[in-house]
């Protein structure tokens, strides 16, 4: 087992705690807030909670995580399909089951199940000649892509729709897809932009895009609307300097000046208590523990190994760069959790099975599995 990572995959975790804590505190009685003390305390439990499934899931053979893959990818589908009916409103949009005392959002564990599942049809449907498969197995997982992405999309939860699409094709493109379909699809995509703008997004997914626009363009925008988030973050980031405010000491955040800053905005707190030495040395270990994730899979006897590690790793890094990119005003306010440390139950769980699907294709990684059949 490889407890330097996992080790530091805890340490990650735990600075998520200690930061939750800083924003329960209360400067003026010294001590925590009664109306936020369970924010850590509830975060030290799940990420509890998620060592362990971490580590049990990290001894499953690659075998019994490919054979789980279909009832796993099935199982979503359902949960995704009763959201749409049964659905929890919060914040404007039904993500969430209520099953007794259990909040669910099922389009957390989507993204592990549809990367497993399309590991899983890559495996099944690689041609034994060592050649590349041909378009319609690429057809294929695209499909099985799209529509866990299209009921996420539909709820309304563009952030992990994005999410899907994107692990979903980097498992795409290192099965093999030919490089003219890739730079065919960029192209598309590209080409849709202004329709997907004008037809697809929600009037406020329009407005922060727009705001988006605006402040990398440099005009002027509503600094009590859409961007009244961005700019105190900006703020906040300002203010820790190059080594920070120190820890329980910054303004911004115990004084709650950044909306939503114990989830979306959390690395807001981090920057003014630590600086920018804080907050790039976080950016460092995560870029850290994703190269040796790519190079787990890049070592790895199995075309299921190989492709869930990089679906894995991708939906990971994938809310890492989105979230950093958002904090910084780069990429649009989308509702991205900085994976271990925003609060969050499914979310932390969801990141914890990921890295133990990693764990598991590192100490199995010589596992050799059938290469026939659909799934």
């Amino acid at each position: 087992m490889p407890w330097s990572i996992i080790l530091l995959i805890v340490a990650v975790g735990l600075t998520g705690v200690a930061m939750l804590f800083s924003v329960g505190w209360d400067p003026v009685a010294q001590a925590p807030s009664p109306d936020e003390a369970d924010l850590w305390r509830d975060q030290i439990t799940r990420l509890g909670v998620g060592f362990v499934l971490m580590i049990t899931l990290a001894m499953l053979p690659l075998g019994v995580w490919s054979k789980l893959a279909l009832p796993a990818y099935a199982g979503v589908l359902v949960l995704l399909v009763l959201v749409d009916f049964f659905g929890v409103m919060g914040g404007g949009a039904a993500r969430w089951l209520k099953v007794g005392p259990i909040i669910l959002q099922p389009s957390e564990p989507a993204k592990l199940a549809v990367t497993m599942a399309l590991a899983s049809y890559y495996q099944r449907m690689m041609p034994t000649n060592g050649q590349s498969p041909p378009l319609v197995v690429h057809l294929g997982a695209i499909l099985i892509l799209l529509i866990p992405a299209g009921l996420v999309f539909k709820q309304p939860n563009l952030s992990t729709a994005l999410a899907l699409a994107a692990s979903g094709f980097m498992i795409i493109f290192f099965a093999g897809i030919a490089m003219r379909y890739v730079l065919g699809a960029i192209v598309a995509g590209l080409a849709a932009v202004p329709a997907i703008y004008t037809f697809v997004l929600e009037p406020y997914q329009r407005e922060r895009v727009d705001t988006l626009i605006a402040g990398i363009t440099g005009k002027a925008t509503n600094g009590l609307g859409e961007s009244y988030q961005i700019e105190q973050a900006k703020i906040a980031i300002g203010a820790g300097g190059l080594s920070g405010r120190g820890y329980l000491q910054g303004i911004q955040s115990q004084q709650e000046y950044v909306p939503e800053q114990q989830t979306d905005f959390i690395l807001t707190v981090i920057a003014e208590e630590f600086g920018f030495i804080g907050a790039v040395g976080l950016l460092l270990v995560f870029a850290f523990l994703f190269v040796w994730s790519f190079r787990v899979a890049a070592r790895n006897k199995s075309w299921f190994g190989r492709l869930a590690t990089v679906g894995a790793t991708s939906t990971i890094a994938f809310f890492a760069i989105f979230n950093s990119g958002m904090v910084l005003g780069l990429l649009p306010v989308l509702g991205m959790p900085l994976p271990l440390i925003s609060y969050g139950g499914t979310a932390l769980i969801t990141v914890m099975c990921c890295f133990g699907l990693i764990l598991s294709a590192h100490l199995h990684q010589d596992e050799k599995l059938s290469a026939r059949g659909l799934f």
